[in-house]
């Protein structure tokens, strides 16, 4: 596993530790069997953001303060240029950049999501909130719950994120803007 799969693991354990969560009451609350939480804690297995998002909600603190380790700094404004933003790259399919990684106390979170396409079977994953996708370019699937839909540059999608959700890149590689509500 990648160095910052790791990295994530460990604020991940430290912050639990730091509200007195055991172990098995994270896993309880994410919805994961203990092994997998603890897969998870020792970087030994990928995060979806949908965990990510649900443990930074449990803890209390902001996803970049998990993702990244460092608190951003307050402002009233985050300008974010082109191709830059927060990274966080998941696995060989998804590359998340943050961009609005300097705003705290955010009411949605923004990233410009950049999916390949694989052969895999579409691993689904719910969390909190609602959730806006914009299609920049390429194609996709989103599955959602028990249906899906292609969307092309230009379509776009609102949902109920707590059903259970992925996108799928078609033919080559698709970018969009997802923005998580809280």
């Amino acid at each position: 596993m990648n160095e910052q799969i790791k990295d994530i693991g460990l604020r991940l354990r430290a912050l639990r530790e730091d509200m007195e969560i055991t172990p098995e009451d994270m896993a309880s609350k994410l919805e994961v069997d203990i092994d997998t939480y603890l897969g998870y804690e020792s970087g030994e297995m990928d995060f979806s953001f949908s965990l990510i998002y649900n443990a930074a909600e449990i803890l209390g603190v902001d996803v970049l303060d998990l993702i990244s380790g460092s608190a951003p700094t307050l402002s009233m404004c985050c300008m974010v240029k082109k191709g830059k933003g927060y990274s966080v790259k998941r696995d060989e399919e998804y590359d998340y950049k943050h961009l609005a990684y300097t705003f705290r106390n955010k009411k949605a979170e923004p990233f410009l999501v950049t999916i390949t396409p694989d052969n895999k079977p579409p691993v689904m994953h719910g969390h909190e909130g609602q959730e806006f996708n914009y299609v920049l370019s390429g194609k996709m699937m989103l599955y959602i719950g028990d249906i899906s839909y292609e969307l092309s540059k230009g379509d776009s999608v609102y949902f109920d994120a707590s059903v259970p959700h992925a996108e799928v890149a078609i033919d080559k590689e698709a970018q969009f803007i997802a923005v998580v509500m809280k």
